[in-house]
């Protein structure tokens, strides 16, 4: 064990690995989520709001929930989790972090109310309708992305990259989720 724990450590000091990354293991809201290279390491406001299940804010029932840019699905699964009768679409562009996620998703038991689907924002969701929409974009801008630490680079590019002033993807939400919004 003292051994195992000597060479993630020198992995961890040598290599600038994050440590959930090492672990496959990463905390939100006091729930654990796997996670490896394919996802972002899960760090989300979203989650604070949605411990108190959006309060004071929310005014009306949450049947059916959006999680955008799953990643590891650990939003979705808080959404889940915070309202328990809703229905949850959560969208990826990447294949590999929604394979991350279906094993979140498995890991929290919510295979029934949460469902995956690969989409490029709101592409593939046609004619859905949703309560809420949560998201945690792509947010850091072109000029940061070569400015952050080491460990970030261990993190998939896709997920962090915002383009020239962060909010490419924001600008794709804000613009299209009217048409998907009760």
């Amino acid at each position: 064990e003292a051994a195992r724990i000597e060479r993630l450590v020198r992995r961890r000091i040598d290599d600038r690995i994050p440590v959930a990354y090492l672990l496959n293991e990463a905390w939100l809201d006091d729930l654990p989520f796997y996670v490896d290279r394919r996802v972002i390491i899960p760090r989300s406001h979203v989650a604070e709001l949605l411990r108190d299940r959006l309060r004071p804010w929310r005014r009306r029932p949450v049947r059916h929930a959006l999680d955008l840019c799953t990643g590891s699905g650990c939003l979705a699964v808080l959404v889940a989790r915070a309202f328990g009768s809703a229905q949850v679409d959560a969208t990826d562009i990447s294949p590999g972090a929604l394979a991350v996620a279906q094993r979140n998703v498995a890991l929290h038991r919510l295979r029934a109310r949460v469902r995956l689907l690969r989409s490029d924002l709101f592409s593939a969701l046609s004619d859905r309708r949703y309560d809420l929409i949560v998201s945690n974009p792509p947010y850091v801008t072109d000029r940061s992305t070569d400015e952050l630490p080491a460990e970030y680079r261990h993190e998939p590019a896709m997920a962090l990259a915002g383009g020239d002033d962060g909010l490419d993807a924001v600008r794709g939400i804000v613009k299209d989720a009217p048409r998907f919004l009760n």
